[in-house]
């Protein structure tokens, strides 16, 4: 064979398909029980004579024959199925000439090693390059002819017969043939080999950047939940402490219980929501749904509480940092039974923007609007404060200082949905951040 198919180890290409595999297995077990056969039928026929004068030296030359050719196959085999064994396939070719020049030696001193040849023409096609193997192949049927001649009718000075021609002729022929063929499979075997091969490892990159891509996202969504909750909480505690450490100062022991109070509720709520995470279950101010359905008792309705409840809270966190902030709960519509993922994502989203109000917007007035417009769900956060310009917090990198996230994780959600959502502000003229979330149809609204 040539240098490219020699360079995987002979038998790793049985890996290929079944069908290859067990016709390069029969074709090398036939090569191998060809060459013993007919090397056992020509020392038979030695022994069978007698062993006399220059007998005993053919004998041993068969022998070391053997030795080497059972020595080479030998090693081949086992680090096909090996590779960490020796290597012999650099030392091929020294093999092989070693196998040759043996048997050159044998047909010289007896025609009964001619046969040898047909095995011998097929080591030549697999183990040299196609431009040296079919000389190699056509000097030895000549020595094969030349032999015959000499061992049958040269020594008495006979004339060349047709059979003495024919037969090695006929048979290089069938061995070329059968040999392209043998190397035509072989290369067809690595072939599909290799292609398995980078089937197998594109396969591996391709879970491996799936698994990449997995964990980001995972990574993206704690982001998003650490940042709209257990953040703004702990910003909560650390506000209302202050507060509570003021009112004490100031001896209005009532002020500061009523904080304390709030810090336990806001520190509660963040407990719950940190065993949620590792639950990985919806928010627990939704957890619980009530027995009746919304359409039943609207104000029974889990989401409108919580958002009502937020208001409130926010009023609270406003007023222990000195600001009279108004935060109003608007309900429109008659409430439906929205899938988890909708619920959270509205949550989140009057999370973070009312902490946005009370904290940049020196608002006075807060306003959330949750309306079911049958089609779709909306809700609308207005704010009187001092606005900014939107496109200075758009982009991954939020403002320059750091600050920012909240919209961006906003938007994250709401895109998840399939939802839109609109910020309209400007710089003292207050903010309204509206959302839109489609029901019916859409991938979303179809989640329990």
């Amino acid at each position: 064979m040539d240098d490219e198919a020699r360079r995987a180890p002979a038998g790793t290409a049985t890996t290929a398909t079944p069908d290859a595999a067990v016709i390069l297995r029969v074709l090398r077990v036939c090569l191998h029980s060809g060459f013993a056969v007919l090397l056992l039928v020509a020392l038979v026929r030695l022994l069978g004579t007698g062993l006399q004068g220059t007998d005993w030296l053919i004998l041993g030359l068969a022998l070391v024959l053997a030795a080497v050719y059972l020595l080479g196959t030998v090693l081949e085999k086992r680090h096909s199925t090996d590779p960490s064994r020796f290597d012999p396939r650099p030392y091929s070719h020294l093999w092989l000439g070693a196998v040759c020049l043996l048997w050159l030696l044998l047909i010289w001193a007896s025609a009964d090693f001619v046969w040898l040849a047909f095995p011998i023409f097929f080591l030549q096609l697999h183990l040299l390059p196609l431009r040296l193997a079919l000389p190699a192949i056509a000097v030895s049927t000549v020595l094969v002819i030349v032999a015959l001649w000499f061992h049958n009718t040269g020594a008495d000075g006979g004339a060349l017969q047709l059979p003495m021609v024919l037969g090695p002729a006929f048979g290089a022929a069938f061995a070329v043939v059968t040999g392209l063929a043998y190397r035509a499979l072989y290369l067809e075997a690595e072939k599909q080999r290799l292609a398995a091969e980078e089937l197998r490892r594109t396969r591996a990159e391709l879970a491996r950047s799936q698994h990449d891509a997995g964990t980001l996202a995972e990574r993206a969504r704690l982001a998003r939940e650490i940042h709209d909750t257990l953040a703004q909480g702990f910003s909560s505690i650390v506000l209302m402490s202050r507060s509570a450490e003021k009112s004490l100062d100031d001896g209005d022991a009532a002020m500061a219980r009523d904080r304390l109070r709030t810090v336990q509720e806001t520190a509660s709520a963040n407990l719950a929501e940190a065993r949620n995470f590792v639950r990985g279950l919806q928010p627990p101010a939704l957890a619980e749904k009530p027995a009746e359905t919304p359409a039943e008792n609207p104000a029974e309705d889990p989401l409108v509480n919580s958002l009502r409840r937020l208001c409130e809270k926010t009023e609270t966190e406003a007023a222990a940092r000195g600001t009279r902030l108004r935060c109003r709960f608007d309900l429109e519509g008659t409430p439906v039974d929205l899938p988890n993922t909708y619920r959270t994502t509205l949550l989140r989203a009057a999370q973070a923007s009312l902490a946005n109000v009370w904290v940049h917007a020196q608002a006075g007035t807060a306003v959330v609007t949750l309306s079911f417009l049958g089609s779709e769900v909306a809700m609308d956060i207005y704010d009187d404060g001092a606005g900014f310009d939107p496109s200075a917090v758009r982009g991954p990198a939020g403002r320059p200082d750091g600050s920012g996230y909240g919209l961006k994780s906003l938007q994250e959600r709401v895109a998840a949905l399939s939802g839109s959502l609109d910020i309209e502000s400007a710089p003292g003229e207050g903010t309204v951040v509206a959302i839109r979330l489609p029901l019916g149809d859409s991938p979303a609204g179809s989640q329990a």
